[in-house]
Parts: C-alpha cells; structure tokens; sequence
C-alpha cells in the first residue's frame, strides 16, 4: 500500500494518461523540420511574349494617341503642346453630341430587338436528333460572314432597283422606300442588317444556357402540368440570367462600337442620320487628318464604352442578386 501510494504521489501513471498529452509532452527529436522551397522564376519567360505583344499592340498605340490628343500637329517636326483643348473642344462639338444620342438609340434598339429575338429562336430550336446540328449550322452562318462583306449583302438588297428586298417593299407592298435618300429608310435598313447579322450569336448563347438546365427540371414541370410559358418563366428564364449579362454585354459593346456596315450600306447618310460615333471619329481622323481631335475623341470614345460597360455589369449582375 505504502508502495502504491508513492508511485502515485510521486510520478504519474502514463496508462491514465491520454495519449494526446504524452504526445504532446515528449515530441519526437528526429522530426524533420519544413524546408523552405525556393521560388523559381523561370515561368516569368512563358509570360514575357504575351506582355511585349500586348505592349507593341495596345498600350504603345496608346501611348502614341495620348500624345497627339495633347498637342496641335502641324507636321511631324513641328508641333505645339495644348493641353486639354482637344479634349474641351471635342466635348462642346454639338456634332459630336448628336452623333452620341444616335450611336446610344441605336444601341438600346438592337438590344431590345435581339435579346428578344435570340431568347426566343433559341427555345425553339430542337434539343435532340439529327436537327440540331442542322438548326445549328442555319443559325450560324450569318456569323461567319465578315462584316464588310454583310454590308456589301445589305447594300444591294436592300435597293430598290435591282435588290430582292428594296423591289419587294416597293412594288409589292406599295411602299417608296429608299436609303439613300430618307433618313428613316436607312436608319431601319442599318438596324435590321445588324438584328440579321447578330441575333444567331444571341441564340447560341441562349441555346448553350439552355441545353446546362437539367432535365429532371422540365420532368417535374411536366408532372405538376405546367405550360410552356410557366416552364419557361420559372425555370429556363432564371437559368439563363448569366447567359443573357454576357450577351447583353457583347451587343452593347458591339452596337455602340459598330462600323464597317454601316459605313459599307449608307457610308454616314444619308446626311447624318447614320453617322454614329465611329464613323464620325474615321471622318476627323482620316478624311480631315486632324490627328490632336481625333486623339482626344478617341480618349474620350473609349472611356465611354468603359463606363457605360462597367454600369451595365453592375446593374445586371446586382439584380441577379
């Protein structure tokens, strides 16, 4: 007893002892310590082609516009610094003004025409069998035309004289319709060329968003007797809020940016009335080589398709939330 009493007063019985705090009293001396790996930064040479092209591509021309929206070329030796009076002056053009509320117009139409549009070709495209590759290919091709080639097509369809649709609107349907001479004409002539050109890039995104759904989704609508229009409202519209943001994103930026078919179709007219925001800029840039407008409207062009970009994001994606 005496014994027993002292190994208790003594020392501590390790079998009542957790293992954790024996452990933790007597570490292991020969544990390897953690080394320190050394970086390697040989992966920086994978990158560096990519950040000189990027530099020889972007931010060097960049540079160079910058420089000539500061000063007053007169010839290439003979230049005068003025500041931000480009910038003042591009921004007072009521020229300039105008052909912002029409490159905006133009941009709200072809959004409210080809979000539509595109959402509603895609629900009606097949889902499987042999159609889909084939409603696919249809969908397709208007993309794969360059865009001065579109403009050209457009060109002369849309002619009075010789053209398929010009001669069907006005012998068929009765109506004087001519581009190059009505404004209105020709601003509808731009907008369904775009709608044609740029709707199946709509569709396929909207088809892509689509086909992601699972299919035990549409099984349980089917089971509770759900129609087409609440199938669609309840469970294909809300999977396709992040489709949609892409798409509206990329029309926007497009349309606002447009160029080269409209420019092809009508060249700015007739007038003005087709005369958005980039083919004004190609007029001051290269058919009156005024280089220090030209810089300073390209600045100003291009911090506006970044704001209005970055309000379109922010909107739609807070009210995905």
């Amino acid at each position: 007893m005496s014994g027993q009493s002292a190994v208790s007063a003594g020392e501590k019985d390790p079998v009542s002892e957790p293992r954790g705090t024996i452990a933790a009293e007597a570490p292991a001396e020969d544990e390897p310590r953690p080394v320190l790996k050394r970086k390697d930064n040989r992966a920086w040479w994978l990158v560096l082609p990519v950040v000189v092209s990027v530099a020889f591509t972007a931010v060097i021309p960049l540079m160079t516009v910058v420089n000539f929206s500061v000063q007053d070329v007169f010839s290439p030796t003979d230049r005068v610094f003025v500041g931000l009076e480009w910038f003042r002056s591009v921004a007072r053009d009521p020229e300039v003004r105008a052909a912002l509320l029409r490159t905006l117009l133009f941009s709200a139409q072809v959004l409210l025409l080809e979000i539509p549009l595109g959402v509603a070709l895609a629900v009606s495209m097949p889902r499987r069998g042999m159609w889909v590759s084939v409603a696919l290919v249809l969908v397709a091709l208007p993309l794969l035309i360059p865009w001065n080639v579109v403009g050209t097509i457009w060109q002369i369809f849309a002619r009075g004289d010789i053209g398929l649709g010009g001669w069907t609107i006005n012998n068929v349907l009765g109506i004087n319709f001519n581009y190059t001479l009505d404004s209105t004409d020709a601003w509808i002539t731009v907008l369904v060329m775009d709608v044609w050109h740029w709707t199946p890039l709509v569709a396929l995104l909207a088809y892509a968003g689509l086909r992601s759904i699972p299919e035990p989704y549409f099984q349980a609508a089917q089971i509770d007797g759900a129609s087409a229009w609440a199938t669609f409202r309840h469970i294909q519209l809300p999977r396709l809020r992040g489709v949609l943001t892409i798409a509206i994103l990329l029309r926007f930026m497009d349309s606002f940016m447009i160029y080269t078919e409209p420019f092809v179709v009508t060249g700015g007219g007739p007038g003005n009335a087709t005369s958005f925001l980039s083919i004004l800029l190609s007029k001051i840039a290269v058919g009156q080589f005024d280089l220090g407008p030209a810089g300073a409207f390209s600045l100003l062009y291009f911090l506006l398709v970044q704001i209005l970009c970055y309000v379109f994001f922010t909107v739609l994606t807070r009210s995905g939330r």
